[in-house]
C-alpha cells in the first residue's frame, strides 16, 4: 500500500495501479518542493534549501492530503554561484522545466499545484513559469509559495535587525528553520555571526555576493533556535494549508 512510512504520501512511491485513485483522494492536489544547492556558511549544508523545501512540503502534505513530489534540487543561485560546492541553473531552465512538470501534471489529472519554494532566487523563474501555465491551462491553479504568513512571526522571534530587505540566508532565521526541520544537519557549533553590508547599488545592478560576504552568512546565525523556527515555520505550513484547503473546496464545488 502506499502510505507507507507517514501520513504524507509521496508521489514517486505510487505505483501506476494506485494512482488515480490516490489523486482523487488527494483531491487533485500535488506539492512540489523546489530548491538549491548552494553554500550555507560553515554550519549549514550546501542542500538547505531542498531539505526545508522537502520538509515543509510533508508537513503541508499531512494537512492537506495532497500528494508530494520529490524535490526539484536544483536552482538559480546566480549571486552564490562561484563560492564553493554552490550549482547554478538559468531561470531558462528552470522554467522550462517548471512548466513541462505542471503540462504533466495537468495530464495525469492533477488541478492544483502547490510549488514550494525554498530558496528565495528562484522566485523570478517560478513566478514566470506559473504564468505561462495559466495561460496555457486555465483549469491547472498553481500557488508559488515561499514563507507565506510568516510576517509577523518573525517579527516576534528575530532578536537582530535584518541585513536586507528582502534576503536572509543562513542567519538567525534560516539556521532556526533548519533547527527545527532538519536539526541533524545543523553544526551549531561552527555557527557565526556575519553582517555584511549591503551597498546601494546591489540592489540596482547585479552584485555577486562575493563582493559583499566571505561566508555567504547574513547576520548572526549563533542567535537561532529550534523554538524561532518552529513559531515561523508553523505560521508558514497554517497559511499554505489553509490556502490549498480553500482551494480544494472551491474545486470540490465547481460544476462538472
Amino acid at each position: 500500500m502506499y502510505r507507507k512510512g507517514g501520513s504524507a504520501v509521496r508521489y514517486d512511491h505510487l505505483s501506476s495501479f494506485d494512482f488515480r485513485e490516490a489523486v482523487r483522494k488527494a483531491r487533485y492536489t500535488a506539492l512540489l518542493p523546489v530548491g538549491a544547492v548552494e553554500a550555507h556558511g560553515p554550519h549549514l549544508p550546501l542542500g538547505t534549501d531542498n531539505l526545508l523545501a522537502e520538509r515543509l512540503a510533508r508537513r503541508v502534505a499531512e494537512r492537506t492530503g495532497a500528494l508530494q513530489l520529490p524535490v526539484l534540487p536544483y536552482g538559480q543561485v546566480w549571486s552564490l554561484r562561484r563560492f564553493p560546492g554552490s550549482l547554478h541553473v538559468s531561470n531558462e531552465t528552470l522554467i522550462r522545466l517548471i512548466v513541462d512538470i505542471g503540462r504533466s501534471l495537468h495530464f495525469q489529472g492533477v488541478r492544483i499545484l502547490g510549488v514550494i519554494n525554498g530558496h528565495l532566487g528562484n522566485a523570478p523563474a517560478l513566478k514566470e513559469a506559473a504564468r505561462i501555465l495559466y495561460d496555457e491551462i486555465r483549469e491547472l491553479k498553481v500557488y508559488h509559495f515561499f514563507y507565506p504568513g510568516t510576517r509577523e512571526a518573525i517579527r516576534e522571534v528575530r532578536e537582530t535587525p535584518a541585513v536586507h530587505a528582502a534576503y536572509f540566508h543562513a542567519c538567525e532565521l534560516e539556521t532556526s528553520y533548519m533547527l527545527y526541520l532538519a536539526e541533524e544537519f545543523v553544526d551549531m557549533e561552527r555557527a557565526i555571526r556575519d553582517v555584511p553590508a549591503f551597498p546601494e547599488e546591489a540592489d540596482l545592478t547585479p552584485t555577486p555576493w562575493e563582493e559583499i560576504t566571505e561566508t555567504a552568512v547574513l547576520g548572526d546565525a549563533t542567535l537561532a533556535t529550534k523554538e524561532k523556527g518552529k513559531r515561523v515555520i508553523d505560521a508558514a505550513v497554517d497559511k499554505m494549508a489553509e490556502i490549498l484547503r480553500r482551494e480544494q473546496e472551491r474545486l470540490a464545488e465547481a460544476p462538472g
